[in-house]
């Protein structure tokens, strides 16, 4: 640690805000690699986003065009995690330009450090997870709208109407999503708490079809009206009445200040790479970075090759884990607000002195690193590559599965309860086990921190791979074990998505989550090291993958996902 605080604390971040102007269709060049690549492809959380956005690729849309048609069909059919009341992260590759979108929800300017602290000073844990009060600025209409005067090809009104037409005429439901909205009211029930998702869900059944009229009111009102459609009008009027009638504190002029912003993505070396990736207030681009660049330090230091998925391999992944969330807790958050030294973070000395201490053959003391934080698992991250040459790799979140749990009344979308990702009080857990201090405490207009992590990785400017998965801090896990199992194993592409993973992140103390299907000796090896370890699945990889100039892509198994190359 001494070593960062000697180093540099200045990032060199390029914040471009965007003038909010009303246009048809953006005219930006399209990229024509088509002599190296004529395929397109997505890896979709669902069927329906999946066949959305490949129609969009169909019609001559842009990798773009389609993140957006996807992004607002998977509101209407994603409730879980896709969303308009919610934000998330766009990494975009377009021509020979890298960009990230971030349009995560913001405070509301009402909000203050200790909103959810009781006359004790103890937290009011409820508070920040369910109900109105819950709930930060939504950006994720800012977020398309501005990705669409950038990039856009396709009229923005073309890109909104599949989503209008799946809540108006409805959707077949799967089975998954009515096993999660089940579960939900029940366990809403199960502790008596006051909101109102089952007044607009408890009919949904599966393989029957699920009509979302006030969805498509409000979709509609996006698709003429454009940004205003959501941020102004009708619909900011029933966000803001809703508000005031359920004690939540998002006013008309919190919407209508709300702006997406454009700034420099995560850009670091790795072998022959470029890794392309969610820059603060994102964890994602500065930790994945660190994993996988500490990671080949640990090879070169102890002239060591790792078997896959075997107890050596995970053990130093784990003791790697370990350094980087120390980091995250203590120098990420939003960098509008907080200083964030990510340059001295991904300094190669700084990687070097990281991996330097790691031992093979034991476990470092996790009372002399400090904890990490976490986030809810129930996010949802997509996948595309047009036959430009273009990509999007965008993650997107309203926090718990069906976010606040409230819907807005005569809008008919869920809120998020993101406001449970700042840190409530220094040093006390969030929900899912978040220790936080100053970094990420709640201020008015401020960004609370996220895990999530949408990523490319290029190779001579040319797109070789786009991965992300939902899944809270294991989004880390995730995607930086895809892309190891796609660089250093070469694995079949569905078995990148499938291979069993595992996640380590400091607390609890030295427990290594896996899923099923690691090897039994594997598991008793790690055990035998001092090693906690629990079957808990986590995350959905939707991976593309450019191999030798042919695109693959996997959606993962377990999900409800679907991928597609044409």
């Amino acid at each position: 640690m001494h070593l960062l605080k000697q180093a540099s604390y200045r990032a060199t971040l390029v914040l471009l805000t965007s003038v909010l102007l009303v246009s048809a269709c953006a005219k930006s060049p399209q990229k024509d690699t088509s002599a190296t690549l004529n395929q397109q492809a997505v890896a979709m959380p669902d069927s329906f986003s999946a066949k959305v956005a490949m129609d969009i690729l169909d019609k001559g849309g842009n990798a773009v065009d389609a993140a957006i048609a996807a992004q607002f069909s998977l509101a209407v059919t994603l409730p879980e995690a896709g969303n308009i009341g919610g934000g998330g992260f766009m990494v975009v590759h377009y021509g020979d330009e890298n960009t990230f979108i971030d349009y995560r929800e913001t405070a509301p300017m009402a909000a203050y450090r200790d909103m959810y602290l009781d006359e004790q000073g103890d937290v009011k844990r409820l508070e920040s997870l369910f109900g109105a009060l819950a709930s930060g600025v939504p950006g994720t209409v800012s977020g398309m709208w501005e990705a669409h005067k950038k990039y856009g090809t396709l009229p923005w009104s073309e890109l909104v109407a599949p989503a209008v037409a799946l809540a108006k005429e409805g959707f077949i439901v799967p089975e998954k999503l009515a096993n999660n909205v089940a579960r939900y009211i029940k366990r809403l029930e199960s502790r008596n708490i006051d909101v109102n998702f089952a007044d607009y869900f408890a009919n949904v059944r599966a393989n029957q079809r699920f009509v979302q009229s006030e969805l498509a009111l409000t979709l509609e009102r996006i698709q003429n009206q454009g940004l205003s459609g959501f941020y102004e009008g009708e619909t900011a009027e029933l966000i803001a009445a809703f508000m005031q009638k359920h004690d939540g504190l998002i006013s008309k002029q919190d919407l209508l200040n709300y702006r997406a912003k454009f700034r420099a993505p995560i850009i670091s070396s790795w072998r022959e790479y470029e890794i392309v990736s969610a820059a603060p207030p994102s964890s994602g681009g500065i930790a994945v970075s660190q994993w996988l660049r500490m990671f080949d330090e640990v090879k070169r230091m102890h002239e060591r090759e790792f078997e896959h998925n075997s107890a050596p391999y995970i053990h130093a992944l784990a003791e790697i884990g370990k350094r980087v969330f120390a980091d995250r807790a203590e120098y990420l958050g939003d960098p509008d607000f907080f200083d964030v030294p990510q340059s001295a973070l991904l300094a190669q000395d700084y990687i070097q002195m990281r991996a330097h201490d790691i031992r093979l053959d034991a476990i470092s003391d996790t009372q002399s690193i400090e904890p990490g934080l976490t986030e809810s698992e129930q996010t949802t991250h997509f996948s595309i590559v047009d036959k430009f040459g273009n990509a999007v790799s965008n993650t997107t979140t309203i926090n718990l599965g069906f976010g606040s749990g409230m819907v807005v009344e005569g809008a008919g979308f869920l809120l998020n309860d993101e406001m449970d990702d700042f840190s409530a009080k220094a040093g006390v857990p969030n929900y899912f086990g978040a220790i936080g201090g100053v970094a990420n405490e709640i201020q008015p207009n401020k960004r609370m921190l996220s895990s999530m992590t949408p990523t490319l990785l290029l190779k001579d400017n040319q797109v070789k791979m786009v991965t992300g998965s939902p899944g809270g801090t294991t989004i880390l896990s995730s995607v930086y074990l895809s892309i190891l199992n796609a660089i250093e194993f070469n694995l079949p592409i569905q078995e990148v998505v499938d291979s069993p993973r595992f996640h380590h992140q400091l607390l609890p103390k030295d427990e290594i989550r896996y899923h099923e299907g690691l090897d039994v000796q594997v598991i008793e090896a790690l055990g035998a090291m001092g090693y906690t370890t629990r079957t808990s699945r986590f995350g959905d990889l939707h991976v593309i993958v450019n191999r030798n100039g042919r695109l693959e892509a996997a959606s993962e198994t377990n999900g409800r996902g679907q991928a597609i190359v044409k």
